[in-house]
C-alpha cells in the first residue's frame, strides 16, 4: 500500500471538463449559483449539482446559503494558486482552447486570479515592486522592504491588518498566459481592491478581465514603472 497525499483523487476532481470549467470560473472570485455554473460548465444545473456536490466533498469549493439561493466560491487561495499552476502548465504544453475571441486578449492583459491581480499589469506590478528593492524574493517567496512598506501606503494601504493577519502579506503566483510571477497574498488583495476604489480599473461583466481606464493606465505605470535595465 503506497502512503501520502492522495493527489489522484484530486486530480481526478480537476480532470473532468465540466468539474473544471466550474472551476475556472469561480477563478473570478465571485460567488456564483449552481444555475450560473451550470451555464459556464454547459451541462444541466442537476448534472452542475452533482458536480458541485463532488467539488465540496473534495475540499475545493465552498457552499454558503443566502435566503432561498445557495452560492459557491472556491474554497481558498491556495485552490486558486493550484488551478493557475494548472493552467500555466497546460499552456506550456501546448493545451490551449481550440476557440479564441476578443476576451483573450483581454484575459492576457489584465484579469482577476481569484482576489488579486493577474496578467500582464500584475506582472509589471511585481516586476516593478522587486526592480525598485520595494520587495525582495527570500527562499523564493516575496517580502516587502521598508521603502516598499512606506510606498504601499502611499497608495492608500493599511498595512497594519495585513501584518497582522496569519494570511501571508505576499506571495508567488504564476502567471498561466505568461509563465511568469505575478503578486498574491493580502497584499495583491488589497492592491486590486484599490485599483477599483480609485477608479484605475473594473472588472468585466461576466468575465474575469480587468479593464483599466486611459486615466488608470497612466497612474498604474507611474506607480509600477519598470527600469529599463531589470531583466526579471
Amino acid at each position: 500500500m503506497k502512503h501520502g497525499p492522495d493527489i489522484a483523487r484530486i486530480a481526478a476532481l480537476i480532470g473532468d471538463p465540466a468539474r473544471a470549467n466550474i472551476l475556472t470560473a469561480l477563478m473570478s472570485g465571485k460567488a456564483l449559483t449552481a444555475s450560473e455554473l451550470a451555464a459556464e460548465a454547459g451541462v444541466s444545473a442537476q448534472t452542475a449539482s452533482s458536480h458541485l456536490a463532488r467539488l465540496t466533498d473534495g475540499g475545493l469549493v465552498t457552499e454558503a446559503r443566502q435566503g432561498r439561493h445557495k452560492y459557491f466560491t472556491l474554497a481558498s487561495e491556495e485552490v486558486a494558486q493550484v488551478l493557475e499552476t494548472l493552467m500555466g502548465f497546460a499552456a506550456g504544453q501546448g493545451h490551449l482552447r481550440t476557440r479564441t475571441g476578443p476576451k483573450d486578449a483581454a484575459l492576457r492583459e489584465a484579469r482577476v486570479c481569484y482576489n488579486h491581480l493577474a496578467g500582464s499589469k500584475g506582472i509589471q506590478l511585481f516586476d516593478s515592486l522587486l526592480a525598485r528593492d520595494f520587495m525582495v524574493l527570500t527562499d523564493d517567496q516575496p517580502k516587502l522592504t521598508e521603502p516598499g512598506e512606506a510606498f504601499v501606503q502611499t497608495l492608500g494601504i493599511d498595512l497594519a491588518p495585513l501584518m497582522n493577519s496569519r494570511a501571508p502579506v505576499c506571495r508567488t503566483c504564476l502567471d498561466w498566459s505568461a509563465r511568469r510571477s505575478h503578486l498574491a497574498g493580502s497584499l495583491g488583495r488589497a492592491l486590486l481592491k484599490r485599483f477599483e476604489m480609485m477608479s484605475w480599473a473594473y472588472r468585466v461583466k461576466d468575465s474575469r478581465a480587468v479593464r483599466f481606464s486611459g486615466d488608470g493606465v497612466r497612474r498604474f505605470n507611474q506607480a509600477f514603472p519598470i527600469t529599463p535595465d531589470f531583466r526579471g
